[in-house]
């Protein structure tokens, strides 16, 4: 059981009808059937104040203690990034931000990102399907320690490619989003043997 992948997935929004919140999950579904061990939150259960040095001297929050915990606990992210204004989204931004920081004095810089492998994808209603927001998520998590899987996907036109089930209409989309959380579980698993 030690050898597993686990795996976090999750969407950089709250919104609740959020199209990358299905998009992680047909990653995640992907995931599990390669035989990794999936957990998929929402941030909305972890709502948390703007990061400000000011309130991490005060205590560092409950719930960043709680995603910290999470982070650490598995071995690799599945991230679905909106992008907003050609950037990622405020919430992603923040939850990256308080999950780095240190909750505990003797902890290591990054420990909740350090070793961790990444896959990452969007889904937006341009047409672009939110490279631009992509091509700034990848080196912010590279420059934090995790190693990012160089595929991505990038699914534009989202208000029109979901299904009432939540998978992607287009079959070969679909099956690209599937392989990226293959691919994902395939690499932790290399590495962990």
């Amino acid at each position: 059981m030690a050898d597993v992948p686990r795996i976090l997935a999750f969407a950089g929004s709250t919104r609740k009808e959020s199209f990358n919140k299905k998009l992680v999950k047909v990653a995640a579904e992907g995931a599990r059937q390669a035989g990794a061990q999936v957990t998929v939150i929402d941030l909305r259960d972890y709502p948390l104040p703007l990061y400000d040095g000011d309130l991490e001297v005060q205590g560092i929050p409950e719930n960043v203690r709680k995603l910290k915990k999470i982070f650490i606990e598995l071995d690799g992210l599945l991230i679905s990034s909106p992008e907003y204004n050609s950037s990622i989204s405020g919430v992603l931004k923040n939850t990256i931000d308080w999950v780095s920081r240190k909750t505990e004095p003797q902890e290591a810089s990054l420990s909740a990102y350090r070793n961790k492998i990444a896959a990452i994808m969007s889904a937006s209603p341009g047409a672009l399907g939110g490279l631009r927001g992509l091509s700034i998520l990848r080196p912010l998590l590279s420059h934090i320690g995790v190693l990012v899987l160089p595929t991505q996907v990038a699914v534009s036109k989202a208000a029109e490619a979901f299904d009432a089930q939540g998978n992607l209409k287009d079959t070969k989309q679909n099956d690209a989003v599937r392989k990226l959380g293959a691919d994902l579980a395939g690499m932790i698993g290399k590495l962990k043997s």
